[in-house]
């Protein structure tokens, strides 16, 4: 299933940037895999960069959820501080919801058990990882001229619902995609960003 997932995201990136480019828009590309999230292809409108660099994209390993959140939050931050002529940003998370590394070992390659009542083996509980999840999630929902949608790719039969629940924290749109392709995402996000332009537009 990760590996549907990066696909599709791949997929949906380059379809995407196609149409950033007409619009003058940017897209960036943040993955999350092994122990951290790592920013793959910074807010451009260059085909060439995000190809390539999407070709180099790694996969597996842990899934730092937490991290990724919070990194497309400073993201999106820096980039309406530093660019003038950004308008709103669209984050789109394409994951099934299943955290499983800290964000302290994140940010510092360690993890300590005290700070998880439940920890077992010097690893957080579920319960820890999901609340860290949606407290990141709840520092988007405070961020002005940023929408959030997610899209869910957990399979119907072993659903957790954290990733509605994230959708939730973020005061962001949710969809369940029970088909992970290119296409499919591609077309979600696509909907969604022009949705949330839309709306936008109209407050």
């Amino acid at each position: 299933m990760a590996l549907n997932r990066m696909n599709a995201a791949k997929g949906a990136a380059i379809q995407l940037l196609s149409d950033a480019y007409k619009s003058r828009d940017k897209i960036a590309l943040i993955t999350f895999h092994g122990d951290r999230a790592q920013v793959l292809v910074p807010p451009t409108k260059s085909m060439a960069l995000t190809k390539n660099r999407l070709e180099a994209m790694p996969c597996g390993g842990g899934s730092p959820l937490a991290h990724s959140l919070m990194l497309a939050a400073q993201t999106a931050l820096n980039t309406m501080k530093v660019k003038q002529d950004v308008g709103r940003v669209v984050i789109v998370l394409i994951t099934d919801g299943r955290a499983n590394i800290p964000l302290e070992l994140s940010m510092d390659h360690t993890f300590t058990p005290s700070t998880d009542p439940e920890s077992k083996d010097g690893m957080p509980s579920r319960k820890f990882l999901k609340d860290e999840a949606l407290a990141c999630a709840k520092k988007l929902a405070a961020v002005k001229e940023l929408d959030f949608v997610v899209i869910d790719t957990e399979d119907v039969f072993t659903r957790t619902g954290i990733a509605r629940d994230i959708a939730t924290a973020a005061l962001g749109k949710y969809v369940h995609l029970d088909k992970t392709d290119s296409m499919s995402v591609a077309h979600v996000a696509r909907q969604n960003i022009r949705n949330e332009m839309e709306e936008a537009k109209s407050v």
